[in-house]
């Protein structure tokens, strides 16, 4: 199959496109949501974008980093009709080169339990040194 990945800024309108053909869009809370993901896709920092031969979207890795140390997933998502086919592990890898590589590089994200066994499957492990402070009012929807 040809996949091309690159980085490349979507609107939050494709981006919300997308979320639908994947079970990405649960993750997201209702509260002022497309304002939100506006903010998502205009400003982070790492935005690879997979796309087929017709050019349609089928994969997104957004991700945060200091491009020295720390790299944190915070998006990644495969179109339903195209997973298991090794497209979510080529968006890591890219996402990972983008921010230094893995000779300087620690890649953190937050994953629901679906997506654990892909995680585990690419040589992540569970983290025991993360923390949290939420004070985020969130109430769950799924991306319709």
């Amino acid at each position: 199959m040809d996949v091309e990945i690159r980085q490349e800024r979507i609107s939050a309108a494709e981006y919300i496109n997308f979320l639908n053909r994947t079970d990405l869009g649960s993750q997201y809370p209702k509260e002022r949501f497309e304002e939100r993901i506006k903010k998502l896709t205009s400003n982070v920092p790492i935005s690879l974008i997979a796309r087929n031969q017709e050019r349609k979207i089928i994969g997104v890795c957004f991700a945060i980093t200091d491009f020295a140390y720390w790299l944190f997933l915070t998006d990644l998502g495969v179109d339903r009709c195209y997973t298991g086919k090794g497209i979510g592990k080529r968006l890591v890898a890219a996402a990972m080169e983008a921010a230094g590589g893995t000779d300087d590089i620690i890649m953190y994200t937050c994953a629901n339990e679906n997506a654990i066994p892909f995680y585990e499957k690419i040589g992540m492990v569970p983290a025991r040194d993360m923390m949290e402070y939420n004070h985020v009012q969130w109430t769950n929807f799924t991306v319709k």
